[in-house]
């Protein structure tokens, strides 16, 4: 990687931190960067602890810990003396401030290397000339430089530092990662202590003077906008001081009409929300159901899919000359993401000037939404990136940020706006639902020759909603011979998003269900079919792109899985090994989970073996193992217990009730192991979800002779 900049977007020398060195990073090209344009990572002030700014939105995956450790080590900086600083949401100054798809880390890594490295090297040329001693003979110690018996901390050279000529970033060493101290070991997440002694601000707890708390009452079904209401009665409850109708706006992640309550309190808005009563105009959502979806789907089974995807061979020629066809229909649910912390927004607006405190994943089409819905400039917004209660994809979508502000304006003081778990499951964008109709051929030596994929999804238009499509290069494309892949777009008008391993953590249970079903349909070993599937170790696809993998890399997860697992061990009646893998996100992953199911149907998951590839290094450990865990835990529990069904163009589900987490004791123990062949470092967000339905799915098969081809899975066919 080549990083060109100017001095003058390299380096600032600021009084505000009393001479102490800023360094910074630009993707622009040398002496073009404007003005500003500074990505400022690193402040040594002259005494006091070292600052590394965290710039990507912290929402549970411990990017505020992991990237900084990076700086940290190039910098060679005392990880205890290190204060992280997070910033205010800039592009033009930080680069891509996003939390999702598992990039942060393959964005930022090789980036911050040289950003902390840069910082040590000018550190040391400032040192060696203040000390006449050659730069070849000093050396640096956890925050100091040292020069034989002689030491200094950074901060005395930081301002000579400030006035060197800055680096060339693509001539800057870096370390051997042998020689890491910091990198690699468990680390914790540097807010620790303020989430477990409940100090930690997230963004429901924004606080400003003299703010108002507003409820906002939406329709059930989209699209419907306010006919009427009783504002008078409502702005007459006590501690209500406003009530007003918000147009709607026909932006799809813009302004939904509603009525918004402004009041003293939450607990105030949200009493006087309970008294609200609303007539709402007819919407085109309002004919839509799950039942009616149901009949669509299974109306298009029979014809051909309307829009081609992928095709490969003749793959209705090697069906009708396989020795063997298998078929079957594979199901899954719209679902929801059900953060703990429920939606919220402050923001204050005064003439053309908005200030917003957000918990959101990816703060820059916010920006844009609010601009354009206020008709403000961009510029003139400021957002403050709050610690977010969780996230799993929903504050990627920034609908929040521009009722809040819309709001503010009208109240013409500052306004905390707070989501009702309802709203919450309502409003979300919701990971879409879909089928998958499949045929498969087998040879007379069971070897897979032909696969065909009619997926059935939601749309308009002729286009897939929003994560509802489905990619030409998607597994297992490029793995046999004949091989089709068509769609059927059913119209969907309520908002659809991007969940946790988007698509994939749909496509990994049909895919490794269906791969599981055509081991047995061979009379073959699970683990091995996948292995003689996979085939010789090779890059399938365009290696450009983020949609290529390495069969390679994803046996060898795949083989350390089952190892770990102790694949083919005699097992007790009614208990089974089920294994699944998948690439997505860069990452490969491998499952194997241990159940038992009862006479009466309860299925216990005794264990589940967690294999994974992200690349060649793991930078802290313990927010790795985190990742892994959380996101096995997530998808066990959406495969057991989500499902969102839709009536009269309505959400039915409501809250925690209707869509139960996992509880504390139908958490299973997770071993993980971490491969890390050469490979570049990528994310951890997404890759560890989708293996898991499918490995559950086929643990229970394994068990019982049953087979489970529809999400969440219901357990009442087991029962012996």
């Amino acid at each position: 990687m080549t990083i060109a900049l100017s001095r003058r977007s390299f380096l600032f020398a600021s009084a505000a931190v009393g001479g102490g060195l800023c360094l910074g990073l630009s993707p622009g090209a040398a002496d073009a960067a404007e003005p500003g344009q500074l990505n400022a990572w690193v402040v040594i002030p002259p005494t006091g602890r070292i600052r590394i700014m965290a710039s990507n939105p912290e929402v549970g995956q411990g990017i505020r810990t992991s990237l900084p450790m990076v700086i940290a080590e190039e910098l060679d900086a005392d990880w205890a003396a290190v204060e992280i600083v997070p910033t205010i949401a800039d592009a033009k100054t930080y680069g891509r401030q996003v939390a999702g798809g598992s990039q942060a880390m393959p964005t930022h890594y090789e980036n911050m290397r040289r950003v902390g490295a840069a910082a040590r090297a000018m550190i040391l040329s400032a040192a060696a000339s203040e000390w006449g001693v050659p730069l070849a003979e000093l050396q640096t110690d956890r925050g100091q430089v040292v020069h034989g018996k002689r030491r200094a901390p950074y901060g005395r050279f930081a301002a000579a530092a400030s006035a060197l000529p800055a680096p060339d970033l693509a001539k800057v060493a870096v370390k051997d990662p042998k020689s890491f101290r910091l990198i690699g070991t468990f680390q914790p997440g540097v807010n620790n202590r303020a989430i477990v002694s409940g100090q930690q601000a997230y963004g429901i707890d924004a606080v400003l003077p003299g703010m108002l708390h507003a409820a906002f009452h939406k329709s059930g079904v989209q699209r419907a906008a306010v006919k009427s209401a009783n504002l008078d009665a409502v702005k007459a409850m006590p501690g209500v001081r406003d009530a007003f109708i918000v147009p709607a706006s026909d932006e799809y992640e813009g302004l939904a009409g509603g009525v918004a309550i402004l009041a003293d309190t939450t607990w105030h808005a949200q009493r006087a929300r309970n008294g609200l009563k609303v007539e709402w105009t007819d919407s085109p959502a309002a004919a839509q159901s799950t039942t009616a979806w149901a009949a669509m789907a299974a109306a298009a089974k029979g014809k051909p899919p309307a829009l081609p995807v992928h095709s490969a061979g003749d793959a209705a020629a090697a069906l009708a000359g396989a020795a063997r066809r298998v078929s079957a229909t594979y199901e899954y649910p719209f679902i929801p993401h059900l953060p703990l912390e429920p939606i919220n927004c402050t923001a204050r607006v005064s003439g053309t000037t908005v200030e917003i405190w957000a918990p959101t994943q990816n703060p820059e089409p916010g920006r844009l939404a609010v601009a354009k819905a206020l008709g403000v400039p961009p510029e003139n917004i400021t957002i403050h990136m709050l610690r977010v209660g969780g996230g799993f994809g929903r504050r990627l979508q920034n609908d929040y940020m521009v009722e809040a502000a819309w709001i503010a304006r009208a109240a013409g003081r500052p306004v905390k706006l707070t989501w009702t778990r309802e709203d919450d499951v309502t409003q979300d964008f919701l990971r879409p639902g879909g089928w998958h109709h499949l045929e498969a051929g087998l040879d007379a030596s069971g070897r897979c020759i032909a696969w065909d994929n009619h997926f059935i999804s939601f749309g308009r238009d002729g286009k897939f909603a929003r994560a509802a499509g489905i990619g030409p290069a998607d597994f297992p494309a490029g793995m046999v011979d004949h091989f089709r892949v068509g769609a059927t777009i059913l119209p969907l008008i309520h908002t659809t998003g991007f969940l946790r391993a988007p698509g994939n953590n749909a496509f990994g249970f049909v895919t490794q269900g269906f791969i599981d079903e055509l081991a047995h349909a061979a009379g073959a070993d699970p683990l091995q079919f996948r292995r003689d599937f996979l085939g010789p170790a090779r890059i399938i696809g365009d290696p450009a792109s983020r949609g290529s993998y390495n069969t390679g890399r994803m046996r060898a997860v795949l083989d350390k899985a089952a190892a770990m697992a102790g694949w083919g061990r005699k097992l007790p009646a009614r208990t089974g090994l089920g294994i699944g893998f998948h690439f997505s996100h860069l990452g490969y992953f491998a499952n194997v989970i241990e159940a038992s199911v009862s006479t009466a149907g309860e299925v216990k998951v005794a264990k589940i073996w967690v294999a994974g590839d992200v690349g060649r290094q793991i930078v802290n450990p313990a927010g790795a193992l985190n990742q892994v865990q959380g996101s096995v835990l997530d998808a066990l529990n959406a495969c057991r217990n989500h499902a969102v069904t839709f009536a009269d163009g309505a959400i039915e589900q409501r809250n925690f009730g209707d869509l139960p987490l996992l509880r504390m004791d139908e958490a299973p123990p997770i071993e993980v192991a971490f491969l890390t062949p050469d490979y570049a470092v990528t994310g951890l967000g997404e890759p560890a979800y989708p293996a898991v339905a499918p490995a559950l799915a086929n643990a229970i098969f394994a068990a019982t002779g049953v087979r489970l081809r529809k999400l969440p899975f219901d357990f009442s066919a087991l029962k012996a």
